[in-house]
């Protein structure tokens, strides 16, 4: 993208032309030519010298391309750039209407829509003004002020009309630019909610079937008891079923996460670890619309546990706007992840707060609250 206005006008970002619009050489040369070619024969038709026809002839040619090639001109940054052209341009315009005559006055219209759709507002102003009075300085030179007045007022009008259609112009350019920046962050945001979501799910799932093939490996080479451990594998094997379909609901955006389903996972998960579990028996207390982020908490909460502390106890305790995790084991440096960080964000979107920090009498604490201070 490409600046309409550099920063000493403050104007926002809008795009301009990626390649040169052939479309618009087409439509803007059918409006040229049935101006130019007119006056281009009435110079044929005085008696001019040769050089001087083939210098008017270059003119004729280089307004032309000058007003043609706007497309290349609206993207560059420096104003400065912008403005020496549409000066150049209303030089060339004016010297045609010294070889031309004052009674083809209505070519200056191309000068004057280049400056307004080139330049900035207050030079658009300051520039337009100057053309104009220039004309009427030279008209009132001429002693044609009042012949003339007519096709002055329709160059003025017609400059007017094509100040605001510059500025509509740049509007449409700053909604584009607008619409391409939201659709930007749109797809990011996406990103982030999937990439959480995935971070959320199989961590806790992973983590739990590695716990429980571990247990069933450790039940077939001590204890034997071939049919517990096949107990454990059936068990596994559900959970990566279940995980393969919230897999599939996540990426479709259909997957709930359930306080209560929750619960019940993190039971089973501590319990392959061997560790013991300290869960509330019902969620009634708990604010409906808390009850699935409240959900994430318990899952990276408990998935954290198992990875990392050591932990021989965790307990959980609830509250109609609160919830607290705590265990008796050691949270090593870089426990608290991108986990955590993703927790905070849907505590956050959900007017809460999340604090996991060493608790006071040894173990680590995550509470996460909405309409509190955590």
């Amino acid at each position: 993208m490409v600046d309409w206005q550099d920063g000493r006008w403050g104007g926002p970002r809008v795009p301009g032309p990626s390649r040169f619009p052939l479309r618009w050489v087409v439509i803007s040369s059918v409006l040229l030519l049935p101006f130019v070619i007119p006056s281009s024969i009435g110079l044929l038709e005085h008696e001019h010298r040769w050089p001087v026809l083939v210098l008017s002839f270059v003119l004729v040619a280089v307004y032309c391309a000058g007003y043609l090639a706007m497309p290349v001109l609206l993207p560059v940054r420096r104003v400065s750039t912008r403005l020496a052209w549409c000066t150049a341009h209303l030089a060339v315009g004016f010297a045609l209407l010294g070889l031309f005559g004052d009674e083809q006055m209505y070519l200056m219209v191309y000068s004057i829509s280049l400056i307004a759709f080139a330049l900035p507002t207050p030079i658009v102003l300051a520039t337009g003004g100057v053309a104009v009075l220039g004309l009427t300085g030279w008209l009132l030179a001429e002693g044609r002020f009042l012949a003339e007045l007519g096709d002055l007022v329709t160059v003025v009008s017609v400059s007017i009309a094509m100040f605001f259609m510059g500025r509509l112009s740049r509007l449409v350019r700053q909604l584009r630019a607008a619409q391409e920046e939201i659709a930007a962050l749109a797809v990011g945001a996406e990103r982030e909610r999937l990439a959480r979501d995935l971070h959320d799910l199989l961590g806790h799932s992973i983590t739990t079937i590695a716990v429980k093939a571990g247990l069933a490996r450790r039940m077939l080479e001590t204890a034997h008891d071939e049919a517990s451990a096949i107990e454990e594998i059936r068990s596994i094997e559900g959970l990566a079923r279940s995980t393969l379909a919230d897999v599939r609901a996540t990426v479709t955006e259909y997957r709930e996460v359930s306080l209560p389903a929750e619960l019940a996972g993190a039971r089973e998960a501590l319990r392959a670890a061997e560790i013991r579990a300290d869960l509330p028996s019902a969620v009634d207390d708990v604010r409906p619309e808390l009850r699935g982020v409240f959900g994430y908490v318990v899952r990276e909460a408990v998935t954290n546990v198992i990875r990392h502390s050591g932990a021989r106890v965790v307990r959980v305790s609830l509250g109609a706007d609160w919830i607290e995790i705590t265990d008796d084991g050691v949270n090593p440096p870089g426990a608290q992840g991108n986990g955590l960080r993703g927790l905070g964000e849907r505590l956050t979107a959900a007017g809460g707060s999340i604090h996991a920090a060493p608790a006071p009498g040894g173990g680590f604490r995550v509470r996460a609250s909405a309409g509190e201070a955590a």
